[in-house]
């Protein structure tokens, strides 16, 4: 085994691993063509209406293997420095094969309009959602890992019917809700190339089929970045662009990553950022090294749904401690069923592998997931107390030139959509509102 990098070689890896880079979110167009010019040649424009449910052989066999997980020992420890507790699983684990209803949510993800088309050679499945309010405004809202559509599904119902939520008619969108290439429905990729730079350029590609000139985008997680990437390569029709995990990093504070010190002079909302940040880049990177560097070895994930439940419970220190809560009894912004909703959809689409594939795609970048990339589109803000960093209003007004709103929120983790729907759709109206004329 070799030793340890030194401190600085420790930072730059680190930062090139954190869910994707920015240099690998643009290579090189003769890449991207190469990959294109490889893919099936069976695009023919169509968007079909899709239908899924699970056989009774397959949701039996889920129930099957959860009973018969076999546990590892309690861990030595009385915090979660060691990972996901014992306890938390085999609370989640019960209550999976004892009382969770997998045809109660797949009858509510399969009662919105689902779709399929094919783009590149590769099925890409999506949600559209039109609102009865004359001239919405068309939204693609992109999910990340460990979500899906399922994440998104609160959204639909504040932002294509406002007056139904406290809003009015003027703030209307029209949903599309896609799933990312590997993920869920959509097809999985055979060959390298479905990078972030070629997601974008599907979802804009998406968006012309759906016969829409004029739109908005948003997303989270590996949604941020694909969203932020498309207003980088501004296709025909984008206005504007939400983000509830941005990339705000001061140089400063890459520079000092992971450990520190802290650059001096930082306001108190700039040292809580700075705090979440040093904890997740020194303890909480450890998922993502593994599915950046070996996506195919987690081959576990793919034969123990407990196993793929506890890879999924570990994205983030504070969306699992919200989940533990959860499983303990306490009344938050998700519940057991959508927490297992989400799980069993990996579950039943095997996606672990070919979901996990979208961290090797960005292996190669130069910077980090969080530097700013200069977006030149009008971009809102939000800022959630329990993210993986709550972005400070300094950091957000010097990383986006055309910022348009900024809210920092007390309550909310890393999925927000999924968590604190409400919120999320409302800071999306205060956003766009400004385009819808413009």
């Amino acid at each position: 085994m070799h030793a340890m990098p030194s401190s600085i070689g420790r930072r730059d890896f680190l930062a090139a691993t954190v869910l994707g880079t920015a240099g690998a979110l643009l290579p090189a167009a003769s890449t991207l063509a190469a990959a294109a010019a490889s893919s099936p040649s069976s695009d023919d424009g169509s968007i079909r209406p899709f239908h899924y449910r699970a056989t009774d052989e397959e949701v039996e066999d889920l129930k099957r293997r959860i009973k018969a997980t076999k546990w590892p020992d309690r861990e030595t420890v009385n915090d979660t420095t060691q990972g996901v507790n014992l306890t938390t699983m085999q609370k989640l684990a019960d209550y999976w094969a004892n009382q969770h209803d997998w045809r109660r949510g797949e009858t509510t993800l399969m009662s919105y309009p689902n779709f399929m088309t094919t783009i590149d050679g590769l099925g890409i499945h999506f949600i559209h959602v039109k609102s009865k309010h004359p001239d919405a405004l068309p939204v693609i809202v992109t999910h990340g890992w460990p979500g899906s559509i399922i994440e998104q599904l609160k959204i639909i119902g504040p932002l294509t019917d406002p007056t139904a939520y406290g809003g009015t008619a003027a703030d209307a969108f029209d949903v599309v809700i896609p799933s990312l290439p590997g993920y869920g429905f959509s097809g999985k990729p055979t060959r390298p190339g479905w990078d972030v730079v070629h997601i974008a350029q599907a979802w804009a590609e998406l968006m012309n089929r759906l016969g829409y000139k004029r739109y908005v985008a948003q997303g989270g997680d590996w949604g941020n970045a694909i969203t932020e990437v498309m207003a980088l390569q501004q296709p025909v029709g984008l206005l504007a662009i939400h983000t509830n995990m941005s990339a705000t990093l001061p140089e400063a504070i890459r520079n000092a990553l992971p450990a520190g010190p802290a650059p001096a002079g930082l306001s108190a909302d700039e040292q809580y950022a700075w705090r979440q940040l040093s904890d997740f880049y020194v303890n909480g990177l450890g998922y993502a090294i593994e599915m950046r560097n070996r996506p195919q070895t987690l081959y576990g994930l793919a034969d123990s749904p407990t196993g793929l439940a506890a890879w999924i419970l570990d994205h983030d220190i504070q969306s699992y401690k919200l989940i533990a809560r959860v499983f303990d009894g306490a009344q938050e912004g998700l519940t057991r069923d959508d927490i297992l909703d989400n799980v069993t959809l990996y579950w039943l689409t095997n996606t672990a592998i070919s979901s996990a594939r979208l961290y090797w795609e960005v292996r190669n970048g130069k910077g980090g997931f969080f530097d700013p990339r200069g977006v030149p589109l009008p971009t809102g803000v939000s800022a959630f107390a329990e993210e993986i960093y709550q972005a400070p209003e300094s950091w957000a007004r010097a990383a986006y030139p055309n910022l348009v709103f900024y809210r920092r929120h007390d309550k909310g983790t890393h999925f927000a959509a999924w968590e604190q729907p409400q919120a999320l759709a409302q800071d999306m109206r205060d956003t766009f509102r400004s385009v819808r004329t413009a």
